[in-house]
C-alpha cells in the first residue's frame, strides 16, 4: 500500500497563538513607547483584511476601525496574552518615542 504524505502536529504549540517569532505573523521586537524605551516589545503588523473589530489606540486615544491596517504590540516579558496586547495606528507606533501612552497599560 502506498504511503500517504501527512504532517503530524505541524501547527505549533497548541495554545492557539503562533510561537513568538514565527513566520506566520512576522513577529519582531522593537523598543517601547516613551517611558517604556528600555522594554522590548513584540510587534505584529495587522493587515486591513485581518482587522475585524474596533480597538482604541493608546498613542492617540482614538478608535481603530475595522478594515484598518495597524500594529499590535505587547511587552515581551509580560507574556503576550490578550490583556497585554495593544493595537496602535501605524503612524502612532512610528512616533511612539515622542508620545506617552494615553491609556494606562494593564
Amino acid at each position: 500500500m502506498p504511503r500517504r504524505n501527512s504532517r503530524k502536529h505541524a501547527r505549533g504549540t497548541g495554545s492557539g497563538l503562533p510561537r513568538f517569532g514565527s513566520t506566520f505573523q512576522s513577529t519582531r521586537t522593537e523598543s517601547g513607547p516613551a517611558g517604556w524605551e528600555d522594554v522590548e516589545f513584540a510587534v505584529r503588523t495587522i493587515s486591513a483584511g485581518q482587522s475585524t473589530k474596533v480597538y482604541r489606540c493608546p498613542g492617540c486615544d482614538q478608535e481603530i476601525m475595522p478594515g484598518t491596517a495597524h500594529i499590535v504590540a505587547w511587552p515581551v516579558g509580560y507574556g503576550g496574552g490578550s490583556d497585554d496586547r495593544r493595537h496602535w495606528h501605524r503612524n502612532c507606533w512610528s512616533k511612539r518615542a515622542q508620545r506617552t501612552i494615553t491609556r494606562r497599560w494593564g
